[in-house]
């Protein structure tokens, strides 16, 4: 069986594009004792400490687990913890080029994959207006960096994605799809 060691709605439907064979099993672990790491360090030590939670009741599946993490200059982006802080950040990043960084890591029995994937968005300038009714919609609450670029439709925030798209939703699948075939040999 394949775990997928995820809560997030946007992983699992993309999941589905590298296999429909898997359940969820999320872990509960601290993310913050890994912000003072280097960005890459952290979102790497984040998920790998996913994955060992959930591998140790399932020691026998394969188990992928994930984190991804928005970077300005070298600060690390979490999810906003309110409504004022989603606004905070999006004007932070309003304008401007920033990383989002998904490590991935595979977990099958003694078999330990770890990967990483980069891409650049850049910013619209964001008037005030958009800010408002973006955090409004409450959309940008669950999500590093205090948006979704799949809002992009309606909350124009996004100009451009440099590198992959699914990256920036949290899921880089045709990597992670490399490297599932990587870890059934």
């Amino acid at each position: 069986m394949i775990i997928l060691a995820s809560g997030s709605p946007r992983r699992k439907e993309l999941m589905k594009l590298v296999t429909n064979d898997f359940v969820i099993v999320t872990a509960d672990i601290d993310e913050e004792k890994s912000y003072n790491l280097s960005p890459l360090e952290a979102v790497l030590d984040i998920a790998k400490r996913k994955g060992l939670e959930v591998k140790k009741n399932h020691p026998d599946d394969t188990i992928l687990s994930a984190d991804t993490i928005v970077v300005l200059g070298n600060k690390i982006i979490g999810k906003p913890t309110d409504e004022d802080d989603a606004k905070k950040i999006l004007r932070e990043l309003s304008g401007k080029t920033h990383k989002v960084i998904t490590a991935y890591c595979w977990f099958k029995k003694d078999q330990f994959i770890e990967k990483y994937v980069v891409s650049d968005v850049i910013f619209n300038d964001l008037s005030e207006d958009l800010i408002e009714k973006y955090v409004a919609s409450k959309s940008p609450l669950d999500k590093a960096g205090a948006y979704g670029v799949q809002d992009n439709k309606e909350f124009r925030v996004v100009k451009e994605v440099i590198g992959s798209l699914d990256n920036v939703i949290g899921f880089p699948t045709k990597e992670i799809k490399e490297s599932f075939l990587e870890i059934q040999k």
